[in-house]
């Protein structure tokens, strides 16, 4: 298990934390990952590819799979069909970037996800600067990593079979080639295996005519001569795109003149907010991905967003993410950065002092100071063009309930909102269900009495018990579980919630589901193979900061 984490345990992602002792790894569970456990994480230093004299050529030969693990090698999809520059929607954007966590996480693609590292360039130093989006796999992570992949994988029975061989890049030109028709004639020894490198990166970028953004693909190659004998056969031969080497990559583009301008493009590594923001993000995982959000809607075409109040939220925004694995979890953490800042301070949540026996929370802070802050924003809307749905809403809260809008809905939100679900009574005719809010607790009280009155009013009774407890207020389905509620509990103290929930002390939002407690709900209706699956996932926990350069989170997902 990993270990617990706090303001002086922090997680072992965090960039220069200290790690715990390594803990002894076996086949199916290859022990958590921490910084210092093996050398050279990123094993990106000179010495191990070195950088080619001035003269010498781009490219240089890296050792194969079965050589030692000090470079290792690499597997590589076959590059997806570049998106046809047409003049309807822009759906493309998003099923490019769909289509890339198909590949990292779905069926044998998950093979693609196991390798993609090695030394030399990042796809970055050879993508240009002025990408929109940038998505970028590596198959050869850290050993920590790797391992902790493997024997996830090993887990589950659509990846068992895959990650039961010693070379990932064969297993998954082979599962290409049965789903592939188009390559059925591709001979991984002879037609890939000389050339792929260890990284992969793709780039959606704009057009000068201002168009349709494009893609291009930069693949890390061993073999410059080689790899553009093995990308032709995989469907370039015909003339659909172009081909262009830059520091040890093939840079494919829709056409050889993208492709020639862009490998003397700037590089997107020297954009100093890109630069920043992979520094914020920290280790990238086997998977990352950096996008600029406000040029990313703009070039959707979500003209009711680009000159709507919300492009002043997101102006200059952008976000990154990094998919990473260690023992018996995987894990997602992103960031934000630039965009408007809001004045409001979000708290740390309380979900930690939860009773020990719930199964499935969510807890957030600062959003009735939200909600004020944003409402003008709110009332325009209603007035606005298509905004009768909204106005309606409004205007039926009023009449029906009586509410006083926003303030009883600000009291209502609170300092922090939280949901919690017992274990207790789960699956019985009345579950226990409760809400703690952190707010002005005379408020509160007045407010769910004249909501109850207004409900038993209309023949809809509203039975629901409150209680009060050092500066918050409770509403709950029983009067016993929302004095447990009042009183707090050791939620904190369970392991699965340290490991799910990280560093939950300091979140200002935070989820959380014990799968294992919760299965009982589903799982008889889950049979053969998909039942041994299920029972496999163990808890999933959402964690996250607001602060004054942006926002970051952590989502989890752990497994027996």
């Amino acid at each position: 298990m990993p270990p617990e984490t706090s303001p002086q345990n922090p997680s072992p992602w965090q960039p220069g934390s200290p790690g715990p002792a390594p803990r002894q790894a076996d086949a199916w569970n290859p022990g958590l990952w921490t910084p210092g456990e093996e050398q050279d994480l990123d094993r990106t230093v000179s010495y191990r590819v070195p950088r080619p004299a001035p003269g010498e050529a781009h490219t240089v030969r890296m050792p194969s799979w079965t050589e030692p693990e000090e470079i290792g090698s690499v597997t590589l999809t076959d590059p997806p069909p570049l998106p046809r520059r047409t003049r309807r929607g822009r759906g493309w954007i998003v099923a490019l970037v769909a289509a890339v966590f198909v590949g990292v996480v779905g069926g044998g693609g998950v093979w693609a996800a196991a390798k993609l590292s090695g030394g030399g360039a990042q796809p970055q130093d050879v993508l240009p600067a002025d990408a929109l989006a940038y998505v970028r796999l590596d198959l050869d992570p850290s050993a920590g990593q790797k391992l902790a992949l493997f024997g996830i994988a090993r887990k589950f029975s659509a990846t068992r079979g895959s990650f039961a061989g010693d070379d990932p890049r064969e297993a998954l030109v082979t599962a290409l080639r049965k789903n592939e028709p188009g390559l059925a004639e591709i001979d991984y020894a002879r037609d890939v295996e000389p050339w792929l490198g260890d990284r992969v990166g793709l780039a959606v970028l704009p057009t000068a005519d201002g168009g349709e953004p494009v893609g291009v693909l930069a693949v890390q190659v061993k073999d410059e001569a080689a790899a553009r004998t093995g990308i032709g056969r995989l469907g370039l031969d015909d003339g659909a795109g172009g081909l262009a080497f830059r520091d040890g990559y093939a840079i494919v583009a829709a056409s050889q003149k993208q492709a020639d301008e862009y490998v003397k493009a700037a590089p997107l590594s020297g954009d100093p907010r890109f630069a920043a923001d992979l520094t914020a993000l920290g280790e990238q995982g086997v998977l990352s991905f950096w996008m600029d959000v406000e040029k990313i809607v703009k070039a959707a075409g979500r003209d009711d967003v680009a000159t709507g109040p919300m492009l002043q939220q997101i102006k200059g925004m952008r976000f990154a993410a990094a998919l990473r694995f260690s023992g018996d979890y995987a894990e997602l953490a992103g960031i934000t950065r630039g965009g408007t800042p809001t004045k409001v301070r979000p708290e740390p949540v309380r979900i930690g002092e939860l009773p020990a026996s719930t199964v499935a929370a969510a807890s957030v802070s600062g959003l009735g100071d939200l909600l004020r802050e944003r409402w003008p924003s709110v009332e325009r809307a209603a007035d606005g063009s298509g905004g009768e749905m909204v106005r309606q809403t409004l205007d039926g809260a009023r009449a029906q309930y009586g509410l006083s809008l926003p303030d009883d809905l600000v009291t209502l939100l609170g300092r922090t909102f939280t949901l919690a679900v017992d274990e207790q009574d789960l699956d019985g005719p009345l579950p226990r269900v409760g809400a703690v809010l952190t707010t002005d607790t005379a408020k509160a009280r007045d407010l769910v009495t004249r909501l109850q009155a207004q409900l038993n009013g209309t023949g809809m009774p509203a039975e629901v018990a409150t209680a009060e407890h050092d500066g918050q207020f409770v509403i709950a389905s029983t009067e016993e579980y929302a004095a447990a509620l009042g009183t707090g509990g050791g939620l904190g103290e369970s392991e699965t919630f340290r490991t799910a929930v990280p560093d939950a002390g300091n979140a200002t939002y935070a989820v959380y589901a014990d799968l294992d407690r919760l299965e009982k709900l589903y799982l008889d209706d889950v049979k053969g193979e998909a039942r041994a699956d299920v029972e496999m996932l163990r808890a999933i926990g959402l964690s996250g900061t607001h602060g004054q350069d942006g926002t970051s989170f952590t989502l989890r997902l752990i497994f027996n």
